[in-house]
């Protein structure tokens, strides 16, 4: 059943933590095998499968409409037709449904009879502590789509592909190269960074900020702090300007590793993260890439270290110099999703029950 699949989804824990590199490259070459990549061609296709997948999204999600993307033109992911027009309901192999608007009331579950094959698809790319009513969804769902690596259609915010002896596939065009960093990159003007937009007290994050603030000088961008810079890609710009940035997810879950962590890495600055255990950051970055909070008895400890790296540009190196073997591919929210969920369908065509609770 759903709830029990989910609830498994979103709330198994972690294991113990682990800082070899050769787990990342593990996990990371498994990851690559399963993530959608957007430049490599579609496999030849049988004359059944040649069949034109046509998937419906139920409700844009937050009630925003954004225009849906042509899957072929942006992805490489062929013979997929994306629609929001509810008329296609019978006629659709595949529903995709955002969690948050049927929980909350703002978009109804389809009333008509399920066609027989057809596929609901659960997407949700919030946390647990911020996924409400699962219990409604019993048995309702089909496949899930989130940033959890247990997901039947897993994507996640963000990931690394390499890009020393990696297939020249893998270097899709959505894919930003990370270099290693000079010394101009290393010794910048401002120190660390937060943006945040959703402050609360009850917060671990806000918690773990007042007590940084006593020791270390931290610049506060967003509805509580100072404003951000107006453009697209304004975050990474900013973070540009700094050595650190505090990547402090609003809950700390399984996977739950959101943009948070990559723009810091786009934009050259080292992420202090809080979120899940070191050991899943590791599922998705090398050990050295990110300080984790809980590497540190005491955040006065923490504030030290980020202080002497300040001040010794080579040990900061150390948290840079991985870069130089990857590129970072950040997910479009929403279109990707749509695309890869579309795919996912295309290649499970005929497989019904194989994916039935």
């Amino acid at each position: 059943p759903l709830r029990k699949r989910c609830c498994l989804l979103v709330y198994k824990g972690t294991s113990s933590v682990c800082v070899a590199t050769v787990g990342f490259l593990l996990f990371l070459g498994l990851s690559l095998f399963y993530l959608p990549d957007p430049s490599a061609p579609e496999p030849a296709v049988s004359e059944e499968s040649s069949h034109v997948t046509l998937l419906l999204i139920w409700a844009h999600p937050f009630e925003r409409y954004r225009k849906l993307p042509n899957c072929s033109a942006l992805f490489q992911i062929h013979k997929c037709t994306l629609t929001d027009d509810r008329r296609a309901y019978p006629q659709a192999d595949a529903v995709i449904i955002h969690h948050r608007d049927v929980a909350i009331g703002r978009a109804e579950l389809p009333t008509e009879p399920r066609p027989g094959a057809q596929k609901w698809i659960w997407m949700n790319y919030e946390s647990p502590t911020h996924t409400p009513a699962l219990w409604l969804f019993e048995g309702v769902f089909n496949l899930t789509l989130s940033y959890r690596t247990d997901s039947d259609i897993f994507l996640p915010y963000g990931y690394l592909i390499p890009r020393v002896g990696t297939a020249k596939s893998l270097q899709n065009r959505y894919a930003h190269p990370l270099h290693k960093p000079s010394r101009s990159n290393v010794i910048r003007p401002r120190f660390v960074a937060w943006v945040i937009s959703n402050w609360s007290e009850s917060h671990a994050r806000v918690a773990f900020y007042y007590k940084l603030r006593r020791y270390i000088n931290v610049d506060v961008f967003g509805r509580a702090g100072l404003p951000l810079p107006e453009g697209r890609g304004s975050v990474v710009r900013l973070l540009g300007r700094y050595q650190f940035y505090l990547a402090l997810e609003n809950s700390q879950h399984t996977d739950y590793i959101t943009e948070k962590l990559w723009n810091a890495v786009k934009a050259g600055a080292v992420p202090v993260v809080l979120g899940p255990p070191r050991k899943n950051y590791e599922r998705f970055l090398p050990p050295e890439a990110f300080i984790h909070v809980d590497d540190f008895p005491t955040v006065r400890g923490l504030a030290r270290y980020l202080r002497m790296l300040r001040r010794n540009p080579d040990r900061l190196r150390r948290h840079l110099e991985w870069r130089e073997g990857y590129s970072l591919h950040q997910t479009a929210f929403w279109a990707e999703h749509y695309c890869t969920a579309c795919r996912a369908v295309r290649r499970t065509r005929g497989k019904t029950d194989w994916f039935t609770w």
